[in-house]
């Protein structure tokens, strides 16, 4: 590796194919501006070439513009539920632990014995309650996780698609 690579590594495959992108463009720019027309036809042609293309970047801007708000979108609806199953889990919880105080509240009265029994107990309970309610946190971030990401690829897909229609179009119209 040369000095130059060292300093500039490639970051991702995603900046090979926007050279390439950006190099196709300059090339067809140079190939009109050298072909053989008189300069009032080439600035009309290069004109509604660059209409075409700035037509086609504007529909690919909107349709990712929408693709993210609806992940958008369906990411805050899915956090807003995780939320709201955390918060019924931690008022469960809550409540669990409420009762286990009363229930140790009232063996005190009775016998130091029993108290040492009721305080275990208790305490497995809430062991219980929470291993139970991370489980099912785990369960549902792991399931949102995979929604969130099958729908990012399904619109990544789609912008890819949209991107390569535009490219053809764009090269079918030269």
């Amino acid at each position: 590796m040369n000095k130059a690579e060292k300093e500039y590594p490639v970051e991702s495959g995603g900046t090979f194919l926007k050279g390439i992108f950006i190099g196709g463009l300059l090339g067809a720019a140079a190939a009109l501006l050298f072909a053989p027309k008189p300069g009032r036809e080439m600035r009309s042609d290069l004109s509604d070439k660059l209409t075409v293309a700035t037509d086609k970047t504007k529909e690919v801007a909107g349709a990712v513009t929408d693709k993210t708000k609806t992940i958008a979108t369906t990411v805050g609806e899915k956090a807003t539920d995780l939320a709201g199953t955390v918060s019924a889990k931690a008022s469960d919880i809550f409540t669990t632990v409420s009762d286990s105080k009363q229930q140790i509240a009232a063996t005190l009265a009775e016998t130091g014995k029993k108290i040492g029994e009721t305080v275990s107990d208790a305490s497995k309970d809430i062991t219980g309650s929470v291993k139970d309610a991370s489980q099912d946190i785990a369960v549902e971030a792991k399931d949102t996780s995979q929604e969130v990401a099958d729908k990012a690829k399904d619109a990544s897909k789609e912008i890819a698609g949209a991107a390569k229609d535009a490219k053809d179009e764009v090269k079918s119209s030269y």
